[in-house]
C-alpha cells in the first residue's frame, strides 16, 4: 500500500470510523475487532444519533446498520449525503438483509459497499481498508486541487499586479510612457495601411514647477491626478489613448482623427480644466490651473516614423509655450494652427 494512504495506528492520521447499530453485541465487538486493528471507533444506536454525531466529528467511514429504530440506516445515509455533498465519509451497510432489493436499495442512497451479518471478519476489515484507503486518496486530491486553485488564482493577480506596473502610471492610473510608445507605433503601421489620419496631442501644465515650490508637492501630485483624469475623459472613444508622457507633460492618442477634431479635443481639455478651477496664484497666466497644448494629425507613411507625428505636436507645444501659454497650437503641413 502506499505509504502517503497508510492506515496503521504508526500513521500521524489514525482514522475515526462511526459505527451506528442498535445491537450492543455486534457494536461490542466491531468495536474491539477494529481497535485491534489501529483504528479509533464512537458508537450510536440509530440514524438520528449519527447525524448529531457527524456534526460533532466528521469520521472517516461509517459502519451503519440498516435497520434501526428511529431512523434506519437507508435514510440516513441519504440525509448524510444530502448534508455533506462531496464531503460525506464512506458508509458501509452491515445488516442481517442479503435479498437483492434491499443490497441495491442501499448502493441507490449511496453507500459504498454492503456487508451482510454474521461478519467474516478478514472481509469486513479489508473493506473498511479500502474504503478508507480510497477516501484519503480522494481527500488528499481535493485538498491538492485546491490548492492548485489557490494558487492559479494568486498567480492571476500576481500576473495583474506586473502588468499593471508595466502599463500604468504609478501617480495618475493612466497608461504610461511604454504602452503610448507600443500604441503609437501600432496605430501608425495600421493608418498608414488604411491611408488615415494619425492625430497626437501633447500637453504640458504651465508654470508646474512654481506651483509645486507654492502648494508643496503632495498637492502638486493632486494636481497631476485631476488634469490626468481631465484629459482620460476626453479619450472617449475606444482607439483613443490618454498617457503621462513625463513630469507634467500628458499626451493623447487619437486615430483616424483629422485636424479639426484633434484641436477640437484640445479646446475641451482646456474649457473641462478651467471648469475645475484648481488654484495656481503662482501662474504667471492666471490665477488657476492652465495648460498648453500642441495638436497635430497627419497621414503615416512607411517612409517615416512615429516619431515625426511626435516631432511635430513637440513643436507645435512650443509655440503654444511661446504664444503666452493657456492655448491650443495646431501644425498642419509645418504651418502654425492657432
Amino acid at each position: 500500500m502506499d505509504a502517503a494512504l497508510d492506515i496503521t495506528p504508526s500513521s500521524e492520521h489514525i482514522p475515526l470510523i462511526l459505527i451506528v447499530d442498535d445491537d450492543a453485541v455486534s457494536n461490542l465487538m466491531l468495536s474491539e475487532v477494529l481497535h485491534k486493528d489501529g483504528y479509533k471507533t464512537s458508537v450510536v444506536e440509530d440514524g438520528q444519533a449519527a447525524l448529531i454525531a457527524c456534526q460533532k466529528e466528521l469520521p472517516d467511514i461509517i459502519l451503519m446498520d440498516a435497520v434501526m429504530p428511529v431512523m434506519n440506516g437507508f435514510n440516513c445515509c441519504r440525509s448524510l449525503h444530502i448534508l455533506y455533498g462531496e464531503n460525506c465519509p464512506p458508509i458501509l451497510m452491515i445488516t442481517g438483509l442479503n435479498d437483492t432489493d434491499s443490497v441495491e436499495h442501499a448502493y441507490k442512497v449511496g453507500a459504498v459497499d454492503y456487508v451482510t451479518k454474521p461478519f467474516h471478519w478478514a472481509v469486513l476489515l479489508g473493506r473498511v481498508r479500502q474504503a478508507i484507503s480510497s477516501h484519503l486518496a480522494h481527500q488528499k486530491l481535493k485538498q491538492a486541487l485546491a490548492k492548485e486553485r489557490l494558487l492559479l488564482k494568486e498567480l492571476k493577480i500576481a500576473n495583474q499586479q506586473l502588468h499593471s506596473l508595466a502599463t500604468i502610471d504609478g501617480l495618475t492610473s493612466i497608461t504610461n510612457r511604454r504602452v503610448f510608445n507600443e500604441r503609437l507605433e501600432d496605430e501608425w503601421k495600421r493608418l498608414c495601411r488604411e491611408q488615415s489620419q494619425l492625430g497626437l496631442i501633447l500637453i504640458d501644465i504651465d508654470y508646474f514647477k512654481a506651483y509645486n515650490d507654492t502648494y508643496g508637492h503632495l498637492n502638486g501630485d493632486k494636481c497631476l491626478c485631476q488634469v490626468a483624469k481631465i484629459i482620460n475623459d476626453c479619450a472617449r472613444r475606444p482607439a483613443d489613448l490618454a498617457a503621462r508622457y513625463g513630469g507634467e507633460e500628458f499626451a493623447l492618442i487619437l486615430p483616424n482623427t483629422e485636424l479639426e477634431g484633434v484641436i477640437h479635443v484640445g479646446k475641451l481639455i482646456q474649457e473641462q480644466l478651467r471648469n475645475l478651477a484648481i488654484p495656481h496664484v503662482s501662474s504667471k497666466v492666471k490665477s488657476i490651473v492652465t495648460v498648453s497644448i500642441g495638436a497635430v494629425a497627419i497621414v503615416p507613411a512607411f517612409s517615416k516614423s512615429p516619431q515625426t507625428l511626435i516631432n511635430c505636436a513637440d513643436q507645435a507645444l512650443y509655440h503654444a509655450k511661446n504664444n503666452g501659454r493657456d492655448c491650443v497650437i495646431a501644425l498642419s503641413n509645418s504651418m502654425i494652427v492657432e
